[in-house]
């Protein structure tokens, strides 16, 4: 047990690492492109604020969070997910009296929920997600969805398409829950038992089961669609038309409510096609009451979340190629005595921006070149007695055998030089 990591964690390795931080600097700049700064928030709250926010008649809160009393007696919470920490820092540092909307974004946030771990999905996982405060035009909804779907994109995540719904508000929802009640009352005992433990809880969940026998049974269910008040009626056709401008695939689909209670009108979901079915890579919507349920400011809010892990599960899927570096550029290998001078060669690289380093293990010069080979360096720096004894650095080309001898004053513009 000492060296297992728990069930459904997993270690990022150093061999892999170069993709999480491919992925997160093109994370940061789409953000960036579109106004949003980065905000981090603790690993865990007060319980109290995901019972209110996330809502305890969802399967997070009642089934999957990881909860516990600290030494002072009080009940804590790991991140089941990332708005509700996001709206308290929102509220508790006043970031509402600034100009308005306040965008930001998270990044690699760890998410804690207590579930069967699967393909894309682990008890500790981690996400990207942008919120978007104090912005009540769709415009807002449809840029969020617009930010996500380019950059899985330009990623190279293949079959990509856009979902979305309206689940109304607190003025028409009521009316929908009734006649959704009164259609599921009738056949409720003929479905799952996850379905008729929500029938009483959380109804709108019913529609977002997965068993196939309860989704034929809703096939017929009444749509939200169809009793949208005005407002939230015209919020979802003017979204339709923000999509419409920007010329991207999308679908209305009434059976999206996603798994939080904070949600209304839009909600959204990024798809994509794998042998395996369809996989949801992207989810968010809009949640213009959580900042007031939370604390007592009335401000409208829209906000996505996206796992990393899932998303880099789909781009080794799909064959989209992530770039590596190179581990080392310069690997400086040495002779006898001479460890002194190469180690003072690597600490000048260094500061001129290089990678480079030496050998710490007391190999041998041929064994020197064998793991600088493995490591995959473009370039090795070679100091023998007599080019130590001269002041120079014999530099080769690990891939196309080319070499020249330089005096080490001038050996990092020579290696730069051979290095583009």
């Amino acid at each position: 047990m000492l060296t297992q990591a728990p069930r459904g964690t997993k270690d990022v390795l150093p061999a892999e690492s170069y993709r999480w931080q491919y992925l997160e600097a093109s994370m940061r700049k789409a953000a960036a492109l579109a106004g949003y700064r980065e905000v981090r928030t603790p690993v865990f709250e007060h319980t109290e604020l995901f019972l209110r926010g996330v809502g305890d008649t969802t399967d997070i809160v009642q089934k999957e969070m990881y909860t516990f009393k600290d030494k002072g007696d009080r009940s804590i919470t790991l991140k089941p997910e990332g708005t509700a920490g996001a709206v308290r820092c929102f509220l508790e540092h006043n970031l509402y009296a600034e100009p308005l909307p306040c965008k930001m974004y998270y990044l690699n946030a760890p998410i804690f929920r207590y579930e069967n771990p699967q393909s894309g999905r682990l008890r500790e996982h981690h996400q990207f997600g942008l919120e978007c405060f104090g912005a009540k035009e769709a415009t807002a909804d449809a840029e969020l969805i617009l930010l996500a779907y380019h950059l899985l994109q330009d990623l190279g995540i293949k079959n990509l398409s856009v979902e979305i719904n309206s689940i109304g508000c607190p003025k028409c929802r009521p009316v929908y829950h009734t006649r959704l009640k009164e259609f599921l009352g009738e056949r409720i005992g003929q479905m799952c038992d996850t379905c008729r433990e929500r029938f009483d809880r959380n109804p709108l969940r019913v529609l977002d089961c997965k068993e196939k026998k309860c989704q034929e049974i809703t096939r017929d269910a009444p749509s939200m669609l169809d009793l949208l008040c005005d407002e939230c009626r015209k919020h979802f056709e003017e979204l339709q038309d923000c999509l419409d401008q920007a010329g991207i695939p999308y679908r209305v689909n009434s059976r999206i409510v996603r798994g939080l209670d904070y949600y209304t009108k839009t909600v959204f979901e990024l798809i994509t096609e794998t042998k395996d079915g369809k996989l949801t890579v992207c989810g968010g919507g809009r949640y213009d009451n959580l900042v007031a349920e939370i604390g007592d400011q009335d401000i409208p809010a829209v906000g996505f979340g996206m796992g990393l892990e899932r998303v880099l599960m789909l781009l080794d899927s799909d064959g989209a190629g992530i770039p590596k570096d190179p581990w080392y550029e310069v690997f400086v290998t040495y002779m006898g005595a001479n460890r002194p001078h190469a180690f003072k060669l690597v600490q000048m690289l260094r500061a001129d921006g290089i990678r480079a380093d030496l050998d710490h293990c007391g190999r041998s010069l041929k064994a020197q070149f064998k793991y600088a080979n493995k490591t995959g360096t473009q370039l090795t720096a070679i100091i023998g007695d007599e080019e130590a004894e001269n002041g120079m650095v014999k530099i080769k080309s690990m891939a196309g055998g080319e070499e020249c001898t330089a005096p080490v004053q001038e050996a990092c513009s020579v290696i730069r030089s051979m290095l583009r």
